[in-house]
């Protein structure tokens, strides 16, 4: 496969895993084309058997290296620039909101664990795949994902979010039941 057919035929999906691995779309970008201008200029010895595989790895890397030349120039506020109601998901503004909160949720996970859960509920990888991805062991994927959740778990933005009961349905504790003989 050429350079330029392996482009048209990933670069969709391998932009899609940069947006998820950096949260930003023109981050992803940037990551996206960094990777592909080294892959071109290493096409010999990576456009192999499995050309994707590297790209993959090569994204994930990037990432983490962005991440962590960013955190110096990036300050956290507790204050959202104000959105307008226009454009694709106007028509659903719960769906968006819940959607944002989850991507800054992602965002405050470190790199390691981010890129472990894109990789695993995102793109659907297995341990093993995430493992060779991120050279490491399967051991190092289970325990950054299980941290990673955890964090998720008790993500103020998220849990606040969730609904406690069920509309509808009895959430009171339920006493025993007296049986009869």
């Amino acid at each position: 496969m050429e350079f330029e057919e392996f482009v048209a035929a990933r670069a969709p999906a391998l932009l899609r895993t940069a947006h998820l691995l950096t949260g930003s779309h023109h981050e992803g970008e940037d990551v996206l084309q960094t990777v592909l201008t080294r892959m071109l200029l290493h096409w010999g010895k990576v456009g192999g058997e499995h050309p994707e595989a590297y790209a993959r790895r090569a994204l994930v890397n990037a990432a983490v290296n962005l991440r962590q030349r960013l955190r110096s120039r990036e300050f956290v506020t507790s204050d959202l620039p104000e959105r307008p109601a226009v454009g694709p998901h106007a028509a659903h503004p719960e769906a968006h909101a819940e959607r944002d909160e989850m991507w800054r949720a992602l965002r405050r996970l470190p790199p390691k664990q981010r890129a472990v859960i894109v990789l695993r509920y995102y793109e659907d990888n297995t341990e093993q795949e995430i493992a060779h991805l991120l050279n490491c062991s399967v051991g190092t994927v289970k325990s950054q994902a299980a941290k990673a959740l955890a964090k998720l778990r008790i993500d103020p933005s998220l849990t606040q979010s969730r609904p406690t009961a069920e509309p509808g349905v009895d959430n009171e504790p339920r006493s025993e039941s007296r049986v009869s003989t």
